[in-house]
């Protein structure tokens, strides 16, 4: 009998193109719009490393100004100085520990018919391959020894390495910045981050690091990270005194696989700051966090107020589209009072008419879900080009096909449940006397 109910509708739905066209159109608008901010939102706020997001976790001290709270809400600050990182990671009482910071360097390639180039270098430990588990293509990461020696080394993004050699095998090669040569460890394969959640200080959705080398290395050197930098008094003059500052430019993050872990490395962190308000440092009250990765992305409003609030506002126009879709219908069904009126006359029972009419619906919402899953993947593409920060966030999995197909019929059907109801209602003698 369903088949039987979509061959009815499917014959109705051809005998009004226009009147079909208008209404599948008006549900694929309204799906396109809310289904393309909502694809934004949710690879915005997802998950970015599923598997061990409750073990990292983001290292947070308050040794702001104790006249002036670092944000109004009392939050502490959200980098650390570059002291607590050093005195923090060689302590190593956590699983894994890395501390971090962005920096831009020139790269003077060997091959002439290559152009100088700026490049981001991300500057870190060698835990850091380890705990946010970017995949290799060639080689490796450096090891700690590595870092204690500030080894020359460097580890290559893939598309720098296709640059710099054609995307062949780079492993011993030497790649010169800033006129010092460093050599390759390893070169990444793809990593497809949605979010840059390691450094979300320096924004989200920036560009991705091209090359990475040891924390160590780039402190001996003496280079000056190009992220952000916060002081609350003055540092100084000299790399020295910078270094010693209160100045706050380190992202810090540990690796804690077990909730006593998580214990006892607050509880140490709590000791460390504790030990330096004995020492004159740290003014302000304790107020140490350890949020893990999804508790810090909502710390740092990953998906910003505006992403929400145009969501919001493509549902808002998805339930105008369907509020005329229902006009729509009624107007469709109105017309066909004759017809139910015979069909009830014959015996067909109210429900039997209900699902006859509700089975139209749903093609018509199939019908506009596939329409709208179209002009969704345009409008993804209409985001990625006028937002260059949120193209690895416009783009459709399976997830979010699923969903706008779920959410088109759901929608046409909730659409003609009105329209459906008042054809149920149309009385078989009213109409047989005419």
């Amino acid at each position: 009998m369903l088949t039987y109910y979509l061959q009815l509708g499917l014959r109705s739905l051809k005998r009004n193109p226009i009147l079909t066209a208008l209404m599948v159109v008006g549900i694929a608008l309204g799906i396109a719009a809310s289904m393309t901010t909502l694809t934004v939102m949710h690879l915005m706020g997802s998950d970015p490393i599923p598997w061990k997001s409750d073990k990292l976790h983001y290292v947070q001290i308050d040794g702001w100004d104790p006249d002036n709270a670092f944000r109004d809400d009392g939050r502490p600050p959200d980098q650390v100085t570059y002291r607590d990182a050093v005195a923090l990671v060689e302590a190593g009482k956590a699983d894994k520990q890395t501390a971090m910071f962005k920096l831009m360097l020139p790269v003077q390639p060997e091959n002439p018919e290559i152009k100088p180039f700026q490049s981001l270098v991300r500057v870190t430990y060698a835990d850091f391959f380890g705990m946010f588990e970017p995949q290799f293509k060639y080689g490796g990461p450096w090891d700690r020894k590595q870092d204690t020696e500030h080894a020359r080394v460097v580890v290559l993004g893939k598309d720098v390495n296709e640059k710099l050699f054609g995307g062949q095998d780079s492993v011993g090669k030497s790649v010169r910045m800033n006129g010092i040569d460093y050599t390759v460890t390893g070169v990444l394969d793809d990593w497809k981050l949605r979010s840059k959640y390691y450094d979300l200080t320096n924004g989200a959705f920036s560009e991705p690091d091209e090359m990475f080398m040891p924390f160590t290395t780039a402190v001996d050197l003496k280079q000056r990270g190009s992220g952000n930098n916060s002081c609350w008094k003055a540092p100084g003059s000299g790399w020295e005194s910078y270094l010693n500052s209160e100045c706050i430019w380190i992202q810090m993050w540990v690796q804690l696989d077990s909730p006593a872990r998580l214990a006892e490395y607050k509880s140490f962190l709590d000791n460390y700051v504790s030990e330096q308000k004995k020492l004159g440092r740290f003014p302000r009250p304790l107020n140490n966090r350890l949020p893990d990765v999804n508790a810090w992305m909502q710390d740092q409003r990953v998906v910003s107020d505006d992403v929400q609030v145009q969501t919001g506002l493509g549902f808002a126009f998805l339930a105008v589209c369907l509020v005329n879709t229902i006009g729509l219908l009624l107007a469709k069904f109105t017309r066909k009072a004759g017809e139910v009126g015979l069909r009830r006359a014959l015996g067909a029972s109210r429900r039997e008419v209900f699902k006859q009419f509700l089975i139209e619906s749903g093609v018509i919402g199939l019908s506009g879900g596939l329409l709208g899953l179209v002009l969704t993947g345009l409008g993804l593409v209409a985001v990625r080009a006028l937002y260059a920060e949120y193209k690895t966030v416009a783009s459709l999995d399976w997830t979010m096909v699923l969903m706008t197909i779920v959410l088109a019929v759901v929608s046409a059907l909730l659409a003609g449940l009105y329209p459906t109801w008042r054809a149920c209602r149309v009385q078989p003698a009213a109409q047989l006397k005419v």
